[in-house]
């Protein structure tokens, strides 16, 4: 009852189907009811997000295993390896891990049994993801000095596993790594902020919408989108944010190599470190037909993205003590279980290209603390402290 008049609250939830009220399609935005009826690409939307099926899971009967890298398979078993030596992925062929990944499926609908086109994403050739899905691709732009139309790109349309690489190579090439200790042990805010940013855009994106992907370096922030598949509409906030599954195969298949977390945990990391990488402003995130993450930027220059990791070793030897910074603890680490690792897959277990590691390794040599025993082949790590 409100100033003497009884309230009668109805809740109506949202339905599964589309539904037409005197022949005419509306779609609910906040406080109002649009009429898409005519607008083919916002009816299309609609029955998307109206689906129960994910469109990871598509079914191509005619994909067989020569339409996918053999090379990336081999990769994987790499990475999950020096995570996880016993994992049951790396006793298993290559159809046998796509099959145990949920990537081969029998449409019980249409009778069509074949590999999925989370498959073809992950594991295809380019040609064929591009037979697939012939707008994949996400555009990393930058651009500060040239506003109107750019100062780099990278057009990645390649599969899911390389495209996560070089967007996270293209973030490094054009972003600062400020110096960061949490307790005493150094960690990349770079690396933790954009690592969730990137594996949004490839694992959360609504496929089957021809909405390009984009992320883009502004002089004060960086702006993503993709398509998607929404439920719900508005900002996102750590206290109201539900997780929701957009593309569980893809997303499982990530976390299975590092490359993501368990649902739920990346949003709330993005609104825990970004403030401290821009800061004090927080970020966005915005649920819609479009996903749109926003990070605003600290003003810097080139000359700081270039310089970030000289003047961060100088810091850490004048204020922590000869603390080793968080990559160098992990390469202790890896050396330590495993005398004769390579260099390259160290570089895998940490996300670094190999002159990264490289560099880690002869700080290491310089401080006493690592010596290399033996030539490349035959030879093993002796760690001194």
């Amino acid at each position: 009852e409100i100033e003497g008049k009884i309230v009668i609250s109805v809740y109506v939830p949202e339905s599964s189907q589309v539904h037409r009220c005197n022949g005419r399609i509306y779609d609910r935005n906040e406080d109002g009811d649009i009429d898409i009826t005519h607008h083919n690409d916002e009816v299309a939307a609609l029955y998307m997000r109206k689906q129960s099926t994910f469109s990871e899971n598509k079914v191509y009967p005619y994909l067989t295993m020569d339409e996918f890298r053999e090379d990336l398979f081999w990769r994987v078993r790499k990475i999950i390896g020096i995570r996880d030596p016993e994992h049951p992925w790396l006793s298993l062929s290559n159809e046998e891990i796509l099959k145990s990944a949920g990537l081969y499926l029998k449409d019980y609908f249409t009778g069509n049994e074949g590999f999925t086109l989370g498959a073809a994403l992950l594991f295809g050739r380019d040609d064929v993801i591009k037979s697939v899905l012939p707008y994949h691709g996400t555009d990393a732009i930058l651009r500060r000095a040239d506003t109107d139309r750019y100062d780099d790109r990278d057009s990645v349309e390649t599969n899911l596993i390389e495209s996560f690489d070089r967007l996270m190579q293209f973030v490094a090439k054009h972003l600062p790594d400020p110096f960061y200790l949490e307790g005493d042990i150094r960690i990349s805010l770079r690396e933790n902020i954009f690592r969730e940013v990137v594996s949004n855009i490839l694992i959360h994106r609504e496929y089957l919408n021809p909405y390009p992907a984009k992320l883009i370096i502004e002089k004060d922030r960086v702006m993503t989108e993709n398509a998607n598949r929404a439920h719900g509409a508005g900002a996102i906030t750590p206290e109201s944010f539900s997780p929701f599954p957009k593309n569980p195969k893809i997303a499982t298949f990530f976390r299975e190599i590092g490359r993501a977390d368990k649902l739920g945990s990346g949003v709330r990391k993005i609104f825990r470190y970004a403030p401290i990488y821009s800061g004090g402003a927080s970020p966005q995130l915005i649920e819609g037909d479009l996903f749109k993450i926003i990070i605003p930027l600290s003003p810097f220059t080139e000359e700081e993205v270039r310089t970030t990791d000289k003047t961060t070793d100088k810091t850490t030897d004048k204020t922590t003590d000869k603390i080793l910074s968080d990559r160098q603890k992990r390469i202790i680490t890896l050396i330590k279980a495993n005398p004769r690792i390579s260099q390259e897959e160290m570089a895998e277990k940490l996300g670094l290209s190999i002159d990264g590691v490289r560099y880690h390794t002869d700080k290491l040599k310089g401080a006493g603390i690592l010596r290399r025993i033996g030539g490349k082949k035959q030879g093993y790590w002796e760690v001194l402290e």
